[in-house]
């Protein structure tokens, strides 16, 4: 079976044995020879006609990197390398094909970047000096989440992405709150790696190693908020008695953060508010280590209101990945692991315990509809997070209280 995937390039997908054989064969994109003539601004800007008759070479040519260019002939089993891309993949390196073609189509600086950092390959001079004189203007958000949300969850270390995205002048082009955190200073002491940008790469492999095993939408939420988890730090650092200092650096961090967001257009993915999940957890990131400070006053409810906010298991990872991304041994993770051993104690490790009174029990006691219902209901689920109300008789008693003691005497 044939279909067609890919109608503005002409891509073909084989499914299945061309000969009607009841073989199991793999899928394959076929891409059809063409030419492609820069037309309009953007990535899809081209005009597209099919040649059968080009060569190999200038067939492969429209291709972005080298490693990319190499071609392999199924039926006799030889590989076409017009580019020189077996070098290349030998070497660990990217390269462009074709210095003219590759500049008209921007999202190749930042496939370079997350191939890069996928791979762990490095990339040519040239092509780096072609990447920075790339304009980024022209791409839709989708296309920008789309390459960075591969690098996030492809990458093993993220790490490398963002340091290529430095290099090839995408942070500066399109990311103003990452290109903040170059050369923010940090109070050595608690931070003897560097700057603010060095502290968020560390961070961002810790929590991409923390957080492999979560699904997807979870594991992004994570890796966003390590990224944005110090945005609030450039406007907050002062010098303060001799120490730097960035008091009240996660509540400054909520708007970069928001404007980060809005840039790639992040809302929900499948169903799960990843965009409310990132504020709250760079909102609270600094939270575990505060809890822990004053342990002694800190009750369950605490945990179970925090836990109506975001999910405290992600959040334990990204201070976790906060706390270990500097120097190796600067900051015990005490305090993190005091603060999920308290979570999973109470289980909330997901969100806050579901209320055990529902309106349709007050609606059985005799109340009329109305925001009574919404009063007691709420009033007795503070209770509940409390500690005060367990089970649905205690609840059911604390309601008739509350009712009898609104009535008109």
């Amino acid at each position: 079976m044939v279909r067609l995937v890919g109608e503005s390039f002409a891509v073909y997908k084989v499914i299945g044995d061309p000969a009607g054989r009841d073989l199991p064969l793999p899928e394959v994109d076929v891409s059809l020879p063409r030419r492609d003539t820069k037309v309009a601004r953007g990535h899809r800007g081209f005009e597209v006609t099919g040649d059968p008759g080009l060569s190999v070479s200038e067939a492969a040519r429209r291709r972005d990197f080298t490693v990319n260019a190499l071609l392999h002939d199924p039926l006799t089993g030889e590989t076409l390398d017009p580019w020189r891309g077996a070098d290349d993949l030998r070497d660990r390196r990217l390269r462009a094909v074709d210095p003219d073609t590759f500049v008209e189509d921007s999202l190749r600086v930042l496939r370079g970047m997350q191939l890069a950092a996928r791979l762990e390959f490095t990339i040519d001079p040239d092509t780096v000096s072609l990447c920075r004189r790339v304009a980024l203007d022209d791409l839709p958000a989708e296309r920008l989440w789309g390459e960075m949300e591969k690098l996030l969850l492809k990458a093993r270390r993220p790490s490398l992405g963002l340091e290529w995205a430095d290099h090839l002048a995408i942070v500066e082009k399109i990311f103003p709150e990452l290109e903040a955190l170059k050369g923010c200073p940090q109070e050595p002491e608690w931070h003897p790696e560097g700057d603010v940008w060095i502290h968020t790469l560390l961070a961002m492999d810790l929590a991409a190693d923390d957080s492999h095993a979560l699904p997807k939408e979870k594991r992004l939420a994570v890796l966003l908020a390590t990224l944005c988890h110090d945005f609030g730090k450039p406007a907050t650092t002062a010098m303060v008695d001799g120490r730097i200092r960035s008091y009240d650096h996660e509540e400054a961090g909520i708007e970069p953060t928001r404007a980060f967001l809005d840039r790639l257009k992040i809302h929900s993915l499948g169903g799960y508010d990843l965009r409310h999940q990132v504020i709250q957890l760079v909102a609270h990131h600094l939270t575990p280590s505060h809890y822990y400070k004053h342990r002694d006053n800190v009750g369950d409810g605490a945990f179970r209101r925090l836990a109506r906010k975001l999910e405290p298991e992600l959040l334990y990872l990204v201070s976790r990945a906060d706390c270990l991304g500097r120097s190796p041994g600067v900051f015990p993770t005490d305090a993190q692991e005091w603060f999920i051993g308290r979570v999973r104690g109470l289980g909330v490790e997901s969100g806050a315990p579901k209320p055990i009174l529902l309106g349709r029990h007050l609606l059985d006691l005799g109340l009329a509809p109305g925001p009574e219902v919404g009063r007691v209901t709420r009033a007795v689920y503070e209770m509940q997070l409390d500690g005060r109300v367990i089970d649905l008789d205690g609840a059911i008693r604390e309601a008739r209280r509350l009712i009898s003691e609104a009535e008109p005497r």
